[in-house]
């Protein structure tokens, strides 16, 4: 009796990745996380931006809402020219010392509410300091006692003359036009004024402050 030569199952060798296939895989892994940390980057940044948008158009209009009810010459003085053809009546005087004492629209003329200005920093539509808000919700205080004004944050206010007939022309503090046969003119008085609000931020980290919001209206 012949018997047949015994079959032996055939074993596949056992094989791991080669260096080449795990150099892929790590190219491939570390293209995907780089991308990931771009993306998450650019939502952070995104959202930073969103954030200082909504709060620079906030605190332009705070300056909007404050002077919109004030007239625009300082309703005792007034606005004139003397005989030595200096303009009195534009702007605050030594005796305006904090806002509430501003009773009219130029005294906000070349006002800087914010670090290195003429207030510590940002002012809302009631004139007092805008403070920094703590995580908790609760505006915080310096050693004094004192609201933190709000950090980083400034509000540049210019109120500029314009002519009547076009808004882009800026005509001088003391500007009128002089009446002529049945033409009455211009009294110095009575021009339109363009009110200028440039609020900018500068963080911590930063090496010169960012415009975030212009916001530009005119007075009749």
């Amino acid at each position: 009796m012949i018997r047949s030569p015994r079959r032996h199952p055939v074993r596949s060798a056992r094989r791991g990745f080669t260096l080449l296939e795990t150099s892929l895989a790590l190219v491939i892994i570390g293209v995907g996380v780089l991308a990931f940390i771009d993306a998450q980057r650019s939502f952070i940044q995104n959202n930073n931006w969103s954030s200082q948008a909504a709060t620079g158009a906030l605190l332009a209009n705070e300056i909007r809402e404050l002077t919109r009810r004030l007239p625009k010459y300082d309703p005792v003085v007034g606005l004139s020219v003397n005989a030595s053809q200096q303009v009195v009546g534009w702007g605050a005087g030594p005796e305006k010392i904090v806002v509430r004492d501003f009773n009219c629209l130029t005294d906000f003329d070349a006002k800087i509410f914010g670090a290195d200005g003429n207030m510590p920093g940002p002012i809302s539509a009631s004139g007092t300091i805008v403070p920094m808000i703590g995580p908790d919700g609760v505006p915080l205080v310096d050693g004094e006692g004192e609201p933190r004004a709000l950090e980083g944050w400034s509000q540049s206010v210019i109120v500029e003359k314009v002519d009547p007939l076009n808004f882009a022309t800026v005509r001088a503090d003391g500007y009128s036009v002089a009446p002529t046969g049945t033409d009455p003119g211009i009294p110095v008085d009575q021009f339109p004024l363009r009110v200028t609000v440039v609020v900018t931020y500068q963080g911590p980290f930063d090496a010169r402050e960012t415009e975030v919001t212009r916001l530009v209206w005119i007075v009749p």
